[in-house]
């Protein structure tokens, strides 16, 4: 688990009504991550996400190659890990 890291990243662009949370799901699901995802009020993106660097890159890759998403901008924060064991749509 030592290499484990747990990010909280915000999205703005065009992230909402574009299927970014259910690809979201299913990148996770797909690698292994933990953590959740919500829209936020004022269009942009939550996610809080646990795994290994390596796999959050890919699965922000994964939401990016999807039709319709344009991520702008992304606000990254490091947090401590949290037991869980599933990634959902908050």
């Amino acid at each position: 688990m030592s290499d484990r890291v747990r990010k909280r990243i915000i999205f703005y662009g065009n992230v909402q009504g574009v299927g970014f949370r259910y690809r979201a799901l299913h990148a996770a699901n797909s690698l292994g991550i933990t953590g959740w995802v919500r829209n936020e009020w004022d269009g942009s993106v939550s996610m809080e996400v646990q795994g290994t660097e390596a796999d959050i890159d890919q699965m922000i890759l994964m939401i990016q190659r999807g039709t319709y998403v344009m991520i702008r901008d992304m606000k990254v924060k490091s947090l401590p890990l949290e037991k869980e064991g599933i990634f959902r749509i908050r």
